[in-house]
């Protein structure tokens, strides 16, 4: 009998490890929050391998109504535009949101495009390709390399935690 009931034990926990690597798939409408992440059907979103630095507010004015909020988030929000955003999951946190993939406005990877223009930061965990987007886009001073932002040292951004 405790045999049977270890054999019933490790196939559950193979069970539940095999649902925790299930990745999520999320298309809809997403609204930018204030942090740059996404928020598509009631699910927060931070976007894979990337911290977004907060910046100064901005408006565009040319918008009614007005859309106000730190220079990066506007970027990201006027790129996916009014497009759906379709994102794949990487991790899921403990407060329910998720790292994710993401692909829209006319770009496979809003983290690589969002980099490559200067609003984002490599995480240290993320794939040589984004430190290199980042590198590119400080030396053309572009984004927050030509704004004063307060920039955290390498060793110093926030993790994949958040």
């Amino acid at each position: 009998m405790d045999h049977l009931v270890r054999v019933l034990f490790v196939a559950i926990v193979a069970i539940l490890f095999q649902v925790e690597a299930i990745a999520v798939e999320l298309v809809g409408f997403a609204f930018v929050q204030e942090d740059g992440s996404l928020r598509i059907q009631s699910q927060n979103i931070h976007l894979f391998g990337i911290y977004i630095p907060p910046t100064d507010q901005t408006c565009r004015m040319f918008e009614r109504p007005i859309v106000c909020g730190p220079r990066a988030m506007l970027a990201l929000d006027f790129k996916i535009g009014q497009d759906f955003v379709h994102c794949r999951s990487t991790a899921t946190y403990p407060d329910g949101s998720i790292r994710a993939i993401c692909s829209g406005g006319g770009e496979d990877d809003l983290s690589g495009w969002m980099l490559k223009n200067g609003w984002a930061l490599a995480l240290p965990d993320a794939p040589f390709e984004y430190t290199a987007l980042e590198k590119i886009a400080r030396a053309r001073g572009i984004g927050i390399w030509g704004i004063p932002v307060e920039i955290p040292p390498k060793g110093k951004r926030p993790h994949s935690s958040h």
